[in-house]
C-alpha cells in the first residue's frame, strides 16, 4: 500500500493582517509550512508529499527552502480557485492506488499519533476525519437580534487530516464544484460515502490570527 499527504497551502494572509501568506511566517525560526511537511515526514508511513500552492507563491516557496537549508522530498502542484479545485490537482498528480491524507499546510503542530491513526483508520474504513468536542457553548443564530442555544454534545469541530482511500476521493472529486464543500469530508460525503470520524487534538489548530501564531511558538518550545 502508498501513502501520501497532500498539504494545502492557498491561504494569502489577510486576517493575519500581514503581507506574507500566514504559511510562509516564522514558526520556531522556520515557515510553519515547513514544520507541517516534517510532522509527516517523520510519521510511521512515510507518505510521498505533494505541496498544493498558489502558482504565484511557488518561486517565493523555493526561495525559502534555498534559505533554510530545506530539502525534505516534495511534490510542488500549483493550486486552483477553491480549495477544493487545489486538492484536486494535487490529487490528479497521483496515479497509483493508495491511501491519502489531505492536510491544511497551517495546522504545523499535528502529531505523529494523529497522523498515523488516520492512515490506519482510513485503511480499514475507508476514510478517516480528525474532529474534536467543542469545549464551548455555542448558540445559533436566528437573525442579528435573536439566538439560540444548541447541545454541543451532537457538534463536533473538524480538523485536518482527512484521509480516504484513493478510490473515494477519485469519486467524489468527477463532481462539480459547489459552495457547500467546505472540507474534503463534504466532498466524499455527497459522493455517497459515509464518514468516519476519529479523536483530533486540541493543539492541532490552525494559524488564522496573530495570537495563534504565538501560542504555536510557545508549544513547539
Amino acid at each position: 500500500m502508498k501513502y501520501y499527504a497532500i498539504i494545502v497551502a492557498g491561504g494569502s494572509g489577510t486576517r493575519m493582517q500581514t503581507t506574507i501568506a500566514k504559511q510562509f511566517l516564522l514558526l520556531k525560526n522556520k515557515p510553519v509550512l515547513m514544520h507541517t511537511l516534517l510532522a509527516f515526514a517523520n510519521s510511521s508511513y512515510k507518505p510521498q508529499l505533494i505541496l498544493v500552492l498558489n502558482a504565484n507563491l511557488v518561486s517565493y516557496w523555493d526561495e525559502l527552502c534555498l534559505k533554510h537549508n530545506f530539502d525534505l522530498p516534495h511534490l510542488v502542484i500549483a493550486g486552483g480557485d477553491q480549495r477544493f479545485h487545489s486538492v484536486r490537482n494535487g490529487l490528479m498528480a497521483i496515479k497509483d492506488d493508495g491511501i491519502i491524507a489531505i492536510h491544511d499546510a497551517v495546522r504545523p503542530l499535528v502529531s505523529h499519533k494523529l497522523i498515523d491513526n488516520a492512515y490506519q483508520t482510513a485503511q480499514e474504513l475507508g476514510n478517516a476525519i480528525a474532529a474534536i468536542k467543542p469545549s464551548d457553548s455555542v448558540r445559533k443564530l436566528l437573525s442579528k437580534t435573536n439566538s439560540e442555544i444548541v447541545n454541543r454534545d451532537e457538534l463536533v469541530l473538524v480538523q485536518t487530516p482527512q484521509t480516504f482511500h484513493i478510490n473515494q476521493l477519485r469519486t467524489a472529486y468527477q463532481q462539480h464544484y459547489e459552495p457547500t464543500f467546505t472540507d474534503d469530508a463534504s466532498v466524499v460525503e455527497r459522493a455517497g460515502f459515509k464518514i468516519n470520524l476519529i479523536e483530533g487534538e486540541r493543539n492541532n489548530f490552525k494559524i488564522t490570527y496573530q495570537e495563534d501564531l504565538e501560542l504555536a511558538n510557545f508549544l513547539i518550545k
